[in-house]
């Protein structure tokens, strides 16, 4: 299968972010890529191509304008409030705090428009985003040009950004970007899989009211695990999109025996959905030595995942998401690929 890659992903190499009470490294850097690209290239997985065009038109069809403007200057702006450190958030909206109106200042927001102090934007934030969103909407265009499948090797990752904001290490939605590139393209339906450990708010935001997506998601339960507040199997769709959103949340400890048969009934509901090609939110997250997870698969069980989704029988557009076992990463993704393909 054809990858889809771009150095760019380099410029978002964040210094800290907070995690247990304290400022630690970052646990998403550039080695992430890096790693899945040398394995691809061990495995002979496929050519390598960049982005066909770096163009923020696609992010707009998913994305509230006024928010990727944020994306655009909130390094320029809070260089010149606070100086060349990372900018991480002070404080959030609350609840009940009923105004939603726009701070003037970077500091309310950064507090507006994110969810967490672990995503730290630098100067670089925007143009590595912006190459990871051209790759993915490039991965979906192969698929819907006739390719059995493609893979977007990107970072930063996208699952937990929404509309208007972002979190969890990710600033613009790729597999967002990919469906809604494919259904302006010409499908009807498309799926979304999210096999990343955590669950895919942001997706779930974006296509909560739609019944043209349907979002399906294996994760670990937020009554344990981030994003905490998204993810609970009640939640369902609302509106016109009621029905086509499936959350299948596991316990921390989970195995294989338990990730396969919850992968197998949200196969089983793609393929009651019928739709026109599926995109998968890759995580390797779900591996049992992955640093910030607490689920049990090992290296072994990663191209059974790959397996299980080419059996579903749609032309597929892989997006990289998540996992942090550096070292184990690019051989987990890429046994999820050669599983795919039988090999």
């Amino acid at each position: 299968m054809i990858i889809l890659y771009s150095d760019d992903h380099r410029q978002q190499a964040g210094r800290a972010e907070l995690n247990d009470g304290r400022l630690v490294p970052c646990h998403e850097r550039p080695e992430r890529a890096e790693m899945v690209l040398a394995r691809a290239r061990q495995m002979a997985l496929g050519p390598l191509r960049p982005p066909s065009l770096l163009d923020e038109a696609p992010i707009l069809r998913v994305h509230d304008k006024a928010y990727v403007e944020f994306l655009k200057t909130a390094w320029d702006q809070w260089v010149v409030e606070h100086g060349d450190w990372d900018a991480l958030p002070l404080n959030w909206l609350a609840p009940n705090m009923h105004r939603r109106v726009v701070p003037e200042s970077i500091d309310g927001k950064l507090g507006y428009y994110s969810f967490d102090a672990g995503t730290p934007i630098t100067e670089g934030t925007w143009r590595a985003a912006l190459a990871a969103a051209s790759c993915a909407v490039t991965a979906a265009d192969l698929v819907s040009s006739g390719d059995r499948a493609s893979f977007a090797l990107v970072r930063p990752p996208g699952h937990h950004a929404g509309q208007a904001f972002y979190g969890g290490y990710c600033f613009v939605n790729n597999a967002a970007v990919a469906a809604q590139r494919m259904l302006d393209g010409g499908a009807e339906r498309i799926a979304i899989l999210d096999v990343d450990y955590h669950h895919g708010n942001g997706t779930q935001e974006i296509f909560w009211e739609r019944d043209d997506v349907l979002f399906v998601c294996v994760h670990a339960d937020p009554r344990q695990e981030f994003p905490y507040y998204s993810g609970h199997a009640d939640e369902r769709g609302g509106g016109r999109g009621e029905g086509f959103t499936l959350n299948l949340p596991l316990p921390w400890g989970t195995d294989w025996p338990a990730y396969a048969e919850a992968l197998s009934i949200a196969a089983s509901r793609i393929q009651e959905f019928t739709p026109d090609a599926l995109v998968v939110s890759l995580g390797a997250d779900t591996y049992e030595g992955d640093p910030i997870s607490r689920f049990r698969l090992t290296m072994e069980d990663f191209p059974r995942i790959g397996a299980m989704i080419e059996r579903i029988g749609l032309p597929t557009c892989f997006v990289m998401e998540g996992g942090y076992a550096v070292d184990a990463l690019g051989v987990n993704i890429v046994n999820v690929l050669t599983g795919f393909e039988g090999r």
